[in-house]
């Protein structure tokens, strides 16, 4: 076994998940992917058991390091482990027993739709909240999906009343299943329509709206931190230090560090980030005002301006699975 060191990055998307192995330079030395399926119950519904969406980073995980192994080195190897997820993905769980109240509704689920013009009628404008969170009221973001849950699920409602129901992005739930950590970073907590993004607390003007409680929302952290380590697997022992949304990941993937800089990316969706700098910009054309990355603690946060197409990729895997 050598000296040399690695780190790991887990990728939870839509419709898969990446376990990989990188070495000091940057270069993949193994990895391993899980394609998975959402179950769609109803017209418009996209969800799936958050424990399968656990079970897929366990099995990359251990696929990947496998393949490590057989290249002669050990996963002792690998100092520490990333984070970069679906965003908006919305999980309830209680908090107790560490296990899901209902389904994790997806990011382009539309379940909403109803729930969101009844919203849009009581603020007055899908845009009342833009000049706190950067985002309209629309089905895409997770508030609303916390909003339906609490409204239609009975085991939610009642996790509710005991005290021990918690919310949380793919991030958070996977974080808090591998180190207990109830956490989430900048940039996931700037989807869910309750951040404030100056301050980068949970906005209380927004929970009020949406009924949520901030007791039932993790703590808010940086891209860039020790958020907890791994108490099991074969990554125990190993921290989790970094966390960013997808499309924040990939553009700090492009190295878009300069305002002015952007990048666009094609998947399930088509996504394009245009680094704004140290100052949330406010689009009057439809694009998001949302978080870039911080990366520290301490460090200066960077914006971005988001366009968004919830359908590109996935056209093309239903057109090649039907």
């Amino acid at each position: 076994m050598s000296d040399q060191v690695f780190v790991g990055a887990i990728d939870q998307g839509t419709s898969s998940t990446r376990f990989l192995i990188f070495d000091v330079k940057g270069q993949i030395v193994a990895s391993h992917q899980c394609e998975y399926q959402n179950h769609y119950a109803k017209a418009g519904w996209v969800e799936k058991d958050p424990n399968q969406i656990l079970e897929s980073v366990e099995t990359a995980v251990v696929g990947a390091c496998r393949r490590f192994n057989s290249l002669g080195f050990d996963s002792s190897q690998i100092k520490t482990v990333g984070i970069t997820n679906q965003r908006e993905t919305t999980v309830a769980f209680d908090i107790e027993t560490g296990e899901p109240l209902t389904n994790a509704i997806i990011w382009n689920d539309v379940r909403t739709k109803e729930l969101v013009r009844s919203l849009i009628d009581e603020a007055g404008s899908a845009s009342r909240f833009a000049s706190i969170n950067g985002l309209p009221i629309t089905t895409y973001f997770s508030a609303v999906k916390m909003r339906w849950m609490l409204e239609n699920v009975p085991k939610v409602k009642e996790a509710r009343q005991r005290g021990t129901l918690r919310f949380g992005t793919i991030d958070t739930w996977l974080i808090y299943k591998l180190t207990g950590s109830y956490v989430t970073d900048v940039t996931n907590a700037s989807r869910t329509m309750l951040m404030d993004l100056k301050t980068f607390k949970w906005s209380q003007e927004c929970l009020d709206f949406f009924g949520v409680q901030e007791s039932e929302l993790p703590e808010v952290r940086s891209s860039a931190e020790v958020y907890g380590t791994i108490t099991e697997g074969r990554l125990q022992g190993v921290p989790i230090s970094g966390c960013l949304g997808d499309q924040q990941a990939a553009m700090v993937g492009q190295s878009c560090f300069e305002a002015g800089e952007a990048k666009n990316t094609y998947g399930t969706g088509c996504f394009m980030l245009f680094n704004t700098g140290a100052n949330p910009i406010f689009s009057k054309n439809g694009l998001l005002t949302t978080v870039g990355y911080q990366l520290g603690p301490n460090a200066v946060p960077k914006y971005a301006l988001e366009g968004s197409i919830a359908v590109a990729g996935s056209a093309i895997q239903w057109l090649r699975d039907m």
